[in-house]
């Protein structure tokens, strides 16, 4: 059996502002299939981290290899292009548009065609859209308008939104941020569940550590732009520099704890 292909590489990735390293020589691969949750305290370097991969911001120094293509200061829709899908932890979409609507604007934007609401371009994609709806199971509200939505089912839009570029890399950014507590545990069980069937590979962040050690295959852990732990999430968990620094004795995900708190 083959080894999983490498999605993305980073190697040495350094960003300051005014002398202050926000991040500095992070390196980290991920493979098809996996997914890699990057956590760390708030200032810790994720978001500027996420930036640079995204094309959002440029690396002073480093190397990004996305499928393949040296993406370091590349533009956010080039890396789109290329098969990298992207949620945010606020939504975006048009809540005067249906939600089959919104759909087919990301898949027309990446036919490159020209949407026209009162045209014929409705019709376009039209059974692709509601083949990713059904996907994220949000079928039954193809026709209502985004506006009318719970937060929880426009999280789910956005996700099925990202899917719309046949991405291989889905990049995360707190993709369960203003959840209730099982709505999180539900976007990311679809998303882990969708990646695996068609060897997406998933980087996301997350504060939730219970989505992050039930979800995620391997972790990297951020402390002042350094990359401090990195593995599984039992390996994580043993790590004394993560209790020491992040998570803290009394964090630390216990399922059993959780499942008992639930029950």
């Amino acid at each position: 059996m083959n080894a999983a292909p490498t999605l993305l590489s980073v190697e040495g990735l350094t960003k300051s502002y005014g002398g202050i390293h926000a991040v500095r020589g992070v390196s980290f691969a991920l493979k098809a299939g996996e997914i890699l949750a990057l956590i760390g305290p708030n200032g810790a370097g994720k978001s500027t981290c996420f930036d640079m991969l995204n094309g959002q911001n440029v690396p002073d120094s480093g190397r990004i290899v996305l499928l393949g293509e040296d993406t370091a200061g590349e533009k956010p829709r080039a890396i789109w292009r290329l098969g990298v899908g992207r949620t945010f932890q606020i939504t975006a979409t048009f809540p005067t548009m249906t939600v089959r609507e919104n759909v087919q604007v990301a898949l027309v934007s990446f036919e490159r065609q020209l949407f026209n609401l009162w045209g014929s371009t409705p019709k376009f994609e039209r059974d692709e859209a509601g083949r990713l709806l059904e996907l994220v199971g949000m079928a039954g509200y193809a026709e209502r308008p985004c506006g009318e939505l719970a937060y929880g089912d426009l999280k789910r839009l956005e996700l099925a939104i990202a899917l719309a570029n046949q991405p291989k890399l889905l990049l995360m950014d707190e993709p369960t941020a203003g959840m209730a507590p099982r709505e999180r545990i539900d976007l990311m069980r679809l998303t882990a569940q969708i990646a695996k069937e068609q060897s997406i590979g998933v980087l996301f962040t997350e504060h939730d550590m219970d989505v992050v050690f039930e979800h995620a295959d391997r972790i990297l852990v951020l402390n002042r732009g350094t990359l401090i732990a990195e593995g599984s999430p039992a390996e994580v968990r043993r790590n004394p520099q993560v209790r020491a620094i992040y998570l803290g004795e009394g964090l630390v995900y216990d399922a059993r704890h959780r499942e008992g708190a639930s029950a």
